[in-house]
C-alpha cells in the first residue's frame, strides 16, 4: 500500500534520529561550540515503540530507513536497533556517522543488517578537520572510510562534505579527486541556516562547487537520486553529488518523514508540526500518527524557519 501526501508525493522513507548526543561539535551543526556533553536525551521513545511504528509504516510502503543522530554509534544498543529495524523488512537500511567510532564496529553492524553508511568528512587536513569538528580525529574518520569500503562492498561509501567559504572550500577539488580511483559517492552539501545563524556569507552554493570540481575534469550528468544531483568525472570509479537545499529546493520530490531523538514525528526537518510517538500504544494510534504526519507535509521549503530552530544536532540533520 503506497502512502501519498496531499501533493501526490509517495512517502516511503524515514530518517530516524536515535540520539541528540554527539562526540563532536561541528561548527555548522552546533554554532557557538556547545559542549559535546551538554545535550541530554529527554523523552527518548522506547526501543520497542520505534520498531512498532516502523512495522506500521512498512504496511504503508516504507522502503528506506536512515539512522541518524547526533552520533548514532554512541547508543550502546545500536547493533540491536539495526537488527530489529532490518527484521521489519525495510529494503534499504543505512546510517550516517562522523566515523569516530565506526572502526571495529562496521562488520558487526553489517551482520546485524546495515546495508551502507554515510560518513561526514569536512576536511582532508588534520588540523583543519580538528577545528571544524571541535576536536575530531581525521585519522579515525579516514580509517572508518577504509573499513566501511571493505565491509559494505559493493554498496558505495557516501562521503558528505559541507562546503564553507574561507574554511574548507579550497578542498573541493581534492574531495572530487577521491572519486577517480575509488568508488566513493562524494556529496557536496550547501550550508543550511540553523540555531540562530543564517550563514549567508559562508555558503558555497552548488553552482560554485560544480565550477570548482570542473577544474579536476569534465562532469558527466547521471541524474538525480533523492536529494542528490549526481555526476561522474570522466573515467572515474566514483560519483559526485550536489545537495542544494538553499539554491535548488528538492521539495517537489521529497519522500521522507523524520523521527527526532525525542520521539516526535516531523514531516520536514524544519517543520513546526510534530506528532508525539510516546502516547501511542496501539497499532491504530500509530497509524493515525503516520497519516497525520504525511498529510501535514508542506508543498515547498520551510528553510526560512530554520534560523529559529534548534541546533542540527538536536533536530536530527
Amino acid at each position: 500500500m503506497k502512502l501519498k501526501d496531499t501533493f501526490g508525493r509517495t512517502i516511503d522513507y524515514i530518517r530516524l534520529s536515535v540520539t541528540d548526543k554527539c562526540n563532536l561539535r561541528c561548527i555548522y551543526c552546533v554554532p557557538g561550540g556547545v559542549s559535546r556533553c551538554s545535550l541530554r536525551e529527554h523523552g527518548r521513545p522506547e526501543f520497542e515503540k520505534i520498531i512498532s511504528f516502523l512495522r506500521v509504516a512498512r504496511k504503508y510502503g516504507l522502503k528506506k530507513v536512515r539512522i541518524t543522530g547526533g552520533e548514532p554509534l554512541l547508543r550502546k544498543d545500536i547493533v540491536r536497533l539495526v537488527r530489529e529495524i532490518k527484521i521489519t523488512g525495510v529494503e534499504d537500511l543505512s546510517l550516517t556517522t562522523n566515523g569516530q567510532l565506526l572502526s571495529g564496529m562496521a562488520m558487526e553492524l553489517k551482520k546485524a543488517g546495515l546495508d551502507r553508511v554515510n560518513i561526514s568528512l569536512d576536511s582532508l587536513r588534520s588540523g583543519r578537520y580538528r577545528e571544524i569538528t571541535g576536536g575530531g580525529s581525521l585519522a579515525s574518520a579516514l580509517q572508518a572510510i577504509t573499513e566501511a569500503e571493505r565491509v559494505f562492498w559493493p554498496a558505495p561509501v557516501k562521503i558528505n562534505m559541507v562546503s564553507i567559504k574561507g574554511v574548507n572550500g579550497d578542498e573541493i577539488p581534492d574531495f572530487a579527486r577521491m572519486t577517480l580511483e575509488r568508488s566513493f559517492h562524494v556529496r557536496f552539501i550547501e550550508l543550511m541556516p540553523v540555531g540562530g545563524c543564517n550563514f549567508d556569507s559562508l555558503r558555497i552554493i552548488s553552482g560554485e562547487a560544480k565550477k570548482a570540481v570542473s577544474s579536476v575534469g569534465r562532469l558527466l550528468p547521471l541524474g538525480r537520486t533523492g536529494s542528490s544531483d549526481n555526476y561522474r568525472l570522466s573515467d572515474a570509479k566514483g560519483v559526485i553529488g550536489f545537495i542544494s537545499p538553499m539554491s535548488e529546493h528538492f521539495c517537489d520530490s521529497c519522500n521522507r518523514l523524520r523521527i527526532t531523538s525525542a520521539g516526535k514525528i516531523r514531516p520536514c526537518l524544519f517543520s513546526d508540526h510534530e506528532e508525539d510517538l510516546a502516547p501511542a500504544s496501539t497499532e491504530t494510534e500509530m497509524e493515525q500518527l503516520l497519516l497525520n504526519s504525511v498529510l501535514s507535509k508542506a508543498k515547498g521549503s520551510l528553510l526560512k524557519k530554520a534560523i529559529q530552530s534548534g541546533t542540527m544536532q538536536q533536530i536530527g540533520g
